[in-house]
C-alpha cells in the first residue's frame, strides 16, 4: 500500500508539473477590425471641355450606385480656373455630394494646383506610378517636394505637320525622310521658308506657330530664385525669327486659334507647315478633314527642327474626395490598362501615356493614321520625339508670361504699335499681375 501511494503521489506531481508548463488554450479568434473607408455615391469632375468626358464614358465602367457629375466650364478668359478655384476654396465646407473628386489641369498652369493643399498625394490612395508612364508627365504632376498629385492619360510630343502637295512644289519631294532632312535645323527651316515664299506659299500660318518649339527648350525659368524676370535665349530667338517671318511674308499675323490660320488648312490653303501634337488633329484640323473643302491624305508629319511638347491634360486628385477608390481606378484605367490605352490610339488618334502601348504601334508595320494622314505611322514619329521631352525650368508664372508676351507682341507684328511699346505693355502686364517680379532696368 505504501508503494502504491508513492506511485500515485508521483503521478499527481507529474500532472501538476505538466499543467503548470502547458500553454493556455487559444482564445476564440476575434473578428478583424473593419478598416474600409465608406465611399461616396456622387463623383464630381471639373473640366474645361468634353474631350476626357468622351473617353471616360467610352472606356471607364462607373461602379454601381455611383453618379458622375461633370462640371464643364470653357477656358475662355480664365473662366474655367475661376470656377474651379471658387469650388476648391469651398471644398472643406462643401457637403460630401458637392465636393470635387477629380479635376483636370493643363501644362501651362498645373503647378498652381500641385503646389497647393487642394491636391493630394496619390500614393495615399494606393496608386503607384508605372514604369510605362512618361517621366515628364509624372514630374509635371508633382509638387516641389516630388509628391505626385495626379496622372495624365496622354503624352504630347509635337511635330511639324506639313502639306505634301506644297512640299512637293517647294522641295521637289513630299517624302518624310527628305522633308525632315530639309528642315532639321532652324537655319534650314528658315531657308525653306524663303523658298516657299518664292513659290507663293507661307511657311506657317500664325506668328505664334513656332513659339512652343522654342519655349519648351528654355534653359532657365521666366523668373529666377530672386524674382528677377529672365529672357531665355530661346525666347529671344523666337522673337527674332517671328519678326523676320512677318517682314518677309513667310507667315501670317493670325493667332494660333484664329480662323485666319485654320482656314489655311482647307485644300485651297497656301501654308506648308503647322506645329502640333496628336491631339491637334481633333482640335485644330477639322478644316483639313472637311469632306468638301478639306484635304485628308495630303499631310505627313516629321520631327522638325527640335523636339518639344505642347499641352496635355492631367487628372488631379482633389483633397477631400470621398471617392478615393474610384480615383485610383480611373488613374489605373487610363495609364496602366493596355486595352484602354490601345483604344485611345486606334479610335481617338491619341498618343498614350504608356510606353509599352506606344512602342507596340510604333513598331507595327501595318499601323498607319488614315484619319488625316495618308496612312503614315505617326506614332513612330511621336515615339522618337517623346524620348527627348523634358520638364524643366517651369514656374507658376508660365501661363500669364507666355500668353502675355505673345499677345502684346502680336500688336507689334501686325503693325499697330512699335516694338518698344509692345514690350512696355508686356512689362505693365507683369507689374499688374505679379508685382513681386523684378523687371529689367529701363
Amino acid at each position: 500500500m505504501k508503494k502504491l501511494g508513492a506511485i500515485l503521489m508521483a503521478a499527481l506531481m507529474l500532472v501538476g508539473i505538466v499543467a503548470c508548463t502547458a500553454k493556455p488554450a487559444d482564445k476564440p479568434a476575434e473578428e478583424p477590425a473593419d478598416t474600409t473607408v465608406a465611399q461616396g455615391k456622387v463623383f464630381n469632375i471639373y473640366a474645361w471641355n468634353e474631350e476626357f468626358k468622351g473617353f471616360f464614358e467610352k472606356y471607364y465602367t462607373v461602379p454601381e450606385g455611383v453618379t458622375v457629375n461633370w462640371i464643364i466650364t470653357p477656358s475662355d478668359n480664365g473662366a474655367y480656373q475661376q470656377k474651379l478655384d471658387e469650388a476648391l476654396l469651398n471644398q472643406a465646407n462643401a457637403s460630401d455630394d458637392d465636393k470635387i473628386d477629380l479635376f483636370l489641369a493643363e501644362a501651362d498652369y498645373i503647378g498652381k494646383y500641385v503646389d497647393s493643399d487642394y491636391t493630394m498625394d496619390i500614393s495615399k490612395i494606393g496608386f503607384t506610378n508605372a514604369d510605362t508612364m512618361y517621366e515628364y508627365t509624372i514630374k509635371a504632376a508633382s509638387d516641389v517636394n516630388g509628391v505626385c498629385k495626379g496622372v495624365s492619360f496622354q503624352c504630347c510630343p509635337a511635330a511639324v505637320i506639313y502639306r505634301k502637295s506644297i512640299a512637293k512644289d517647294v522641295l521637289g519631294t513630299d517624302d518624310p525622310a527628305e522633308v525632315q532632312a530639309a528642315i532639321d535645323s532652324w537655319e534650314k527651316f528658315d531657308a525653306v521658308a524663303a523658298q516657299a515664299k518664292e513659290k507663293g506659299y507661307y511657311m506657317t500660318a500664325s506668328f505664334a506657330e513656332t513659339f512652343r518649339a522654342f519655349s519648351n527648350n528654355c534653359t532657365m525659368p521666366w523668373v529666377d530664385a530672386n524674382d528677377n524676370l529672365q529672357f531665355d535665349p530661346q525666347i529671344t530667338k523666337w522673337i527674332e525669327q517671328t519678326d523676320k517671318y512677318i517682314k518677309n511674308g513667310y507667315t501670317l499675323t493670325a493667332g494660333v486659334w484664329d480662323a485666319e490660320k485654320t482656314n489655311q488648312m482647307f485644300a485651297e490653303g497656301k501654308t506648308m507647315c503647322f506645329f502640333g501634337p496628336a491631339w491637334y488633329y481633333n482640335f485644330s484640323m477639322t478644316n483639313a478633314m472637311d469632306p468638301e473643302k478639306g484635304c485628308v491624305g495630303d499631310w505627313c508629319i516629321v520631327k522638325g527642327p527640335q523636339a518639344y511638347f505642347w499641352g496635355g491634360t492631367w487628372l488631379l486628385a482633389a483633397t477631400g474626395s470621398d471617392n478615393t477608390e474610384m480615383l485610383k481606378d480611373i488613374f489605373e484605367t487610363f495609364t496602366k490598362n493596355e486595352d484602354v490605352c490601345t483604344k485611345l490610339v486606334e479610335n481617338e488618334g491619341q498618343y498614350p501615356n504608356n510606353t509599352k502601348v506606344a512602342e507596340k504601334f510604333a513598331n507595327d508595320p501595318n499601323w498607319g493614321n488614315t484619319m488625316i494622314l495618308d496612312g503614315q505611322n505617326d506614332t513612330a514619329i511621336f515615339a522618337e520625339l517623346a524620348k527627348d521631352i523634358k520638364w524643366e525650368n517651369h514656374t507658376n508664372y508660365d501661363q500669364i508670361l507666355n500668353e502675355g508676351l505673345q499677345n502684346k507682341l502680336q500688336e507689334y507684328f501686325n503693325g499697330s504699335i512699335d516694338y518698344e511699346t509692345a514690350m512696355n505693355n508686356f512689362y505693365q502686364l507683369i507689374k499688374e499681375t505679379y508685382p513681386n517680379i523684378k523687371l529689367p532696368a529701363a
